[in-house]
């Protein structure tokens, strides 16, 4: 891995780890209190099952990509290569930038598709507007979203990287052969 290279990766795990747990906190510490038909009711995030998921999915996401900036960081400074036995590291690496993406978007697209029900409501299966009587949660949870779509962006580029990392250690000559070590 260039030096370059390795700086800007641990740049952008840095960054998507930061946003990942803005994520995380925003969602997971987000509470309104209102009192609605005679009781006091508290909206959380645990009210819709698809922000529990998300919460759970960008913990797991920051996890890992603080793992990987570890891994970075110490490319960065001792220089190594991911050559040879090591191509198995890098197609871990990859397919796992890869996974870390899909699934912080799906579960953020699958939030936003549960926010926009909150905003709207469905008259046709009798389901409120909430965010009329939760504004700030609604806010707080959209903006959450927003550092979600962020950190996915983030890991796209740090999963191009990874895929740079990775093909250019195969020689352009032949398909799938690995480059001379000389």
């Amino acid at each position: 891995m260039k030096h370059g290279t390795a700086k800007t990766e641990a740049f952008l795990r840095l960054c998507a780890v930061l946003v990942l747990v803005l994520t995380a906190c925003l969602v997971g510490f987000d509470s309104q209190t209102k009192y609605v038909i005679f009781i006091y009711r508290k909206a959380t995030f645990r009210d819709l099952k698809c922000l529990s998921v998300l919460v759970y999915v960008v913990s797991v996401a920051a996890g890992y990509n603080l793992l990987q900036l570890g891994k970075c960081s110490k490319s960065a400074w001792c220089k190594e290569n991911l050559k040879g036995s090591n191509i198995y590291v890098a197609w871990l690496c990859f397919l796992l930038d890869q996974v870390a993406v899909y699934v912080t978007f799906g579960a953020n697209s699958a939030a936003l598709e549960a926010s926009v029900l909150a905003i709207k409501g469905a008259q046709d299966f009798q389901w409120m507007k909430l965010c009329n009587k939760y504004t700030r949660f609604c806010f707080q949870i959209g903006g959450a979203l927003a550092c979600g779509y962020v950190a996915c962006i983030l890991m796209a580029w740090i999963s191009l990287i990874s895929a740079f990392n990775l093909f250019r250690l195969y020689s352009p000559k032949q398909f799938l052969l690995l480059k001379s070590r000389g």
